[in-house]
């Protein structure tokens, strides 16, 4: 038989959250993903991650409760809450964040309010990188470890796209999926992460079929979010809920060079939080600016149908110094510009006067001198005043985050029309539904996604353990032969399961391949990285997923950025980094980013923005096949 395993499916901060909680809980773990590099829409995540009652609120003596947090989730989440789904959530939001900073060594120190919340309590860390990235990054960096210095426990398989969910009577048996053209079976606990569907614009739409409304719209999602798990549940069997409810963000980053692009990044709600304000083309405000999602995407749509568009977020310079992370990366991307308010108010079309009287009116809502119209109650970054510099984009509302989903419980168990839990099978992240309701607070996608991929993780440890220790199948004796017992003299009282492949293993012959089997070792990869084989060969034994950095050399040759510069096309496109230049004509589909990230720096020097969001080690270690060259008369600052 095969040795005991959860099978996790999709790689984003929710998978990888589950995948970390079975091994650390002593399990065997199998992750697939469809990608060739892990970390979904989870590294997208600009602002934060909520928690209530951390170490950091307490040091910064903010005066935030778990059960205010509870409150806030509630109001947001409408008549669709879910006490149950929303109590796990949050009360257990300390936790996820102390987790990441005491097992991943995350800073998150800083925190900050974000709309629909109470007291600040979104939080993100000193290094200026985005958040998501940085979280993400951790837990991949962490599973890149445990894949080459355990890898009998821990496998990986990129590229590996899960079509549907093995089945006996109520159980999840196992998932069949495609690698190289081929498909393969493994069994084992099934927990799904596949995310959302805020990308699925295909023939068989989720999007389409119960929100058409939104299919025209412009997503910050990933081309991969095109809902394949709930696919895959619904002919499971699962109950969806809440389809319907689709969250268009109102703050979308409009590229002048292309302001129709299906593909848009985000303006990190963070910029409204530190005091970014949204004008309509008047100078006008319009909207409480830290309002919900739904609500603030909905008064643009007002503002449009009475011709006021463009809609601008403007940062005064103080609000810019506190995110110079974030003004500094949109504009590397030529999605916003600095300008004084003079310009501002020019471009506008209107007087300076005229804007300072829009500034001076906000300045007293602030002040408590006139009340605000839109019930605004917490301004930072004052005052604003036109004789300022400013950073400035345009906005449109954009499609985001799904908060519908397939129905679980608070275990994470998938549920089917009945309400009743199926055996073997949890799901968490983007892809369970009800778990946010009607409408989604900023900071708690990926809250969402610890929290909910800790609990599926632990609920399908918990399920193998009982499935070990019940006598069924095969036998208990047969399979307690295959678990070792450790007890850690750094947590008393904690004792973590091993499973091995003692007494009673063998591998499974036919379709079905287990862990340890030659079939999944071909396939398994050692880097949770970009699949970087050049030729992009489907055969397993060709496949180079990482580099040894020590073997890392810069080709001698010389290319001035003017040479650089003529490679800006997308069939013909270089990129200088720190001194070195890239190729990545045939690398668009590695980048994690997708390859519109790769555009906005066509043929120029990038190193400020990758510096921004990427450790320099992961060009040598992940990227060298597309390392050319040097830059004339550049010193290499590339450090690795």
């Amino acid at each position: 038989m095969p040795a005991p395993r959860v099978i996790v499916v999709g790689a984003g901060l929710s998978g990888l959250s589950a995948a970390h909680t079975v091994y650390l809980n002593g399990g065997n773990v199998l992750v697939l993903d469809k990608n060739n590099f892990f970390g979904g829409n989870s590294t997208k995540a600009t602002s934060g991650i909520n928690g209530a009652l951390t170490r950091a609120q307490v040091d910064l003596k903010i005066g935030d409760s778990v059960k205010q947090f509870y409150d806030d989730t509630l109001k947001s989440a409408r008549d669709k809450a879910r006490p149950d789904l929303i109590k796990v959530l949050t009360y257990q939001s300390a936790s996820a964040v102390e987790w990441l900073q005491d097992i991943f060594n995350l800073d998150l120190t800083l925190v900050s309010r974000l709309g629909g919340h109470s007291f600040p309590r979104t939080h993100r860390g000193h290094d200026a990188k985005f958040p998501g990235m940085s979280i993400t990054y951790a837990l991949m960096q962490r599973m890149e470890e445990l894949v080459e210095n355990d890898p009998d426990r821990v496998q990986v398989i990129k590229k590996a796209k899960v079509v549907s969910i093995n089945k006996e009577g109520n159980k999840a048996t196992g998932v069949t999926y495609e690698f190289g053209g081929e498909q393969h079976s493994v069994e084992g606990v099934v927990v799904l992460a596949t995310g959302g569907y805020a990308a699925d614009f295909g023939e068989n739409s989720l999007l389409k079929k119960w929100r058409p409304d939104t299919f025209d719209l412009a997503s910050t999602n990933g081309t991969h979010a095109t809902g394949d798990g709930h696919k895959m549940l619904m002919k499971f069997g699962a109950n969806d809920i809440d389809m319907d409810k689709v969250q268009v963000h109102p703050t979308g980053l409009v590229d002048p060079k292309d302001p129709g692009s299906k593909w848009k990044f985000l303006a990190a709600e963070a910029l409204r939080g530190e005091g970014g304000l949204l004008l309509n083309n008047k100078g006008k405000r319009f909207c409480d600016d830290l309002g919900h999602r739904d609500y603030v995407s909905g008064k643009m749509w007002e503002e449009k149908d009475k011709g006021t568009w463009p809609i601008r977020l403007v940062l005064n310079s103080k609000a810019s110094n506190t995110l110079d992370f974030h003004t500094r990366h949109y504009s590397g991307r030529g999605l916003m510009k600095k300008m004084t308010g003079e310009q501002l108010a020019k471009e506008m079309g209107i007087s300076k006067e005229e804007l300072q009287k829009n500034f001076q009116e906000y300045n007293d809502t602030a002040d408590g001198k006139i009340k605000d119209p839109w019930g605004k109650k917490y301004y930072h970054n004052m005052p604003v005043n036109v004789d300022d510099d400013f950073h400035v984009a345009q906005m449109e509302p954009v499609l985001h985050f799904t908060m519908g989903g397939m129905e679980i419980n608070d275990k994470a168990q998938v549920l089917n029309s009945e309400k009743k839990p199926f055996e073997s099978l949890f799901a968490c992240g983007e892809l369970a539904g009800g778990v946010h309701g009607s409408n989604r607070l900023g900071g708690s996608s990926l809250l969402g996604c610890v929290v909910y991929g800790r609990v599926a993780g632990a609920s399908a440890s918990q399920y193998l353990l009982q499935e070990l220790t019940s006598g069924s199948g095969t036998g208990a004796a047969q399979r307690l032969g295959q678990i070792s017992l450790h007890i850690d003299p750094n947590q008393p009282g904690k004792v973590s399961v091993e499973w091995g492949s003692g007494a009673g293993a063998s591998s499974q012959s036919g379709a079905s391949s287990s862990v340890g089997d030659s079939t999944t070792d071909k396939q398994a990869q050692r880097s949770v990285a970009p699949v970087m084989d050049g030729n992009k060969s489907q055969d397993p034994a060709k496949k180079k997923d990482s580099n040894n950095i020590s073997q890392f050399k810069v080709p001698e040759k010389e290319f001035s950025l003017e040479e650089v510069a003529k490679h800006n096309k997308k069939d013909d496109l270089w990129i200088a980094v720190k001194g070195i230049v890239l190729d990545v004509t045939n690398w668009l589909d590695e980048h994690p980013g997708g390859p519109q990230a790769l555009f906005s720096h066509m043929g120029k020097d990038a190193s400020e923005e990758f510096e921004m969001l990427h450790d320099d080690e992961v060009i040598p270690k992940y990227a060298a096949d597309i390392v050319i060259g040097r830059v004339q008369g550049q010193e290499i600052t590339l450090e690795y």
